[in-house]
């Protein structure tokens, strides 16, 4: 029996979201009301094999009936079925078919979490917190979101037509994706303004752990030196395996807890705890989180905001804090149950709430414009010069050097300032 932490479905696959959690086997007596309900269930169940208008197949009754029963407890609980089930563990092994979505149903429609990085959703412009209402031009309104997910899945090379509702958009969009093989490339970096290592997780596979360590090193190599600090941005990232956001997380703590599941019997809860060993060697942190951060990006982030080893920047997370245990069942499929929730080191539930930013920053677009109306000393008549013999670095207009008109990613722009800031402060302290 393996637990999980996101419970939120992917296109083409259920998004497997955790760890590998052990949970005592508990019996639970059955009572004589217990039994009238199961003969009820008996009585119905015959009832339609015997008189329904068309012959109807048993196991898929039974399917149904367990499905029904396990999505009535909340939207992360759900039968898998053997082809869910092993989909289920492909996914997490980072290789999957699909459109490059992760979904969850609200209020009876599909809700994109997130699109995941380099896929054809993201290609084809699908966003965060748009609901999906259409397939094929078939209402999503009625089906379970096992059922919704495996629609959209398909042949590779072969379109879907999806009707999205959008916020800020009076009227539908219709959106059609090629479906493709999605491998997902979990983490990725680059070096920014030459001394900010930028490092990007797009969710959490069994090889994030390992990537990241492995990028972070390059980037160092690259550098050549010494770096302000790390922005990690952990936006869209819609979780993953339990077990990675710990080894993330704990890449950059010292000692402490890291996170803690508590389910219904105090024995069952869990604690994690960071080992000795910090591999940015103290440098400062900058998490980048959004809306469509959920699950094991918010224990990445709470972990490090309550031992205050980062600064949070962005804007409230999705607040995905419950614990998934898969148990596999008889005929290869699987139930997937809520059996725990998650805290933060400060004991802090974030089910349905989230995590608050320290530094809240909502996304925008951020212009450079042409500067020449400005005038400064430089321009006016017979001023003096610097008394050096550099040359005026004016151009011959009177105006400053600027970039192109472009559009920037406005919380990035924060996020590296904020780290610039932190580290010019660090060095006047030293001086």
């Amino acid at each position: 029996m393996r637990n999980f932490t996101t419970g939120i479905l992917t296109l083409a696959v259920v998004v497997l979201s955790l760890a590998i959690l052990t949970i005592p086997e508990k019996r639970v007596e059955a009572g004589s009301d217990t039994y009238k309900q199961l003969q009820l269930f008996g009585d119905v169940f015959e009832k339609i094999r015997k008189d329904y208008v068309e012959e109807v197949d048993d196991a898929e009754l039974v399917e149904a009936a367990i499905n029904g029963m396990l999505s009535s407890l909340d939207p992360h609980s759900s039968y898998l079925n053997p082809k869910n089930y092993e989909g289920m563990k492909v996914q997490t092994r980072g290789k999957f078919g699909g459109l490059g979505i992760e979904v969850t149903m609200e209020n009876g429609l599909v809700k994109v979490v997130a699109p995941i990085d380099d896929t054809p959703a993201a290609a084809a412009g699908i966003q965060a917190g748009d609901y999906i209402t259409h397939l094929d031009g078939e209402p999503v309104l009625g089906l379970t979101l096992s059922d919704a997910v495996e629609r959209m899945r398909g042949l590779v090379d072969t379109d879907i037509n999806l009707t999205v509702r959008r916020q800020n958009e009076k009227e539908p969009l219709e959106i059609t994706i090629t479906r493709a093989t999605i491998t997902v490339q979990s983490v990725r970096g680059r070096v920014e303004d030459e001394d900010i290592i930028y490092i990007r997780i797009s969710s959490f596979t069994e090889q994030t752990d390992t990537g990241l360590r492995e990028k972070l090193a390059e980037l160092k190599e690259e550098i050549g030196g010494d770096y302000k600090g790390i922005i990690l941005d952990l936006r869209n990232n819609p979780g993953g395996l339990l077990d990675q956001a710990i080894s993330v997380s704990d890449a950059f703590l010292r000692k402490g807890e890291i996170v803690s599941t508590r389910g219904r019997e105090a024995r069952d809860s869990q604690r994690y705890n960071a080992q000795p060993d910090d591999i940015t060697s103290g440098k400062p942190i900058v998490v980048m989180i959004n809306g469509g951060s959920a699950s094991a990006s918010e224990i990445v982030a709470g972990a490090l905001q309550d031992h205050r080893r980062a600064v949070v920047l962005g804007t409230q997370s999705f607040g995905k804090g419950s614990v998934q245990t898969i148990v596999p069942l008889q005929g290869n499929g699987a139930m997937r149950m809520t059996t725990a929730r998650y805290y933060t080191p400060s004991g802090t539930s974030i089910q349905a709430k989230g995590i608050t930013p320290d530094i809240e920053v909502k996304q925008a677009r951020l212009e450079v414009l042409e500067n020449g109306s400005r005038r400064s000393e430089a321009d006016l008549r017979n001023h003096l010069d610097d008394g050096t013999d550099n040359p005026d670095e004016k151009q011959a207009d009177g105006s400053e050097p600027s970039a192109d008109n472009q559009t920037e990613d406005y919380q990035l722009l924060r996020a590296k300032d904020l780290l610039k800031g932190v580290s010019l402060f660090a060095k006047k302290e030293i001086n």
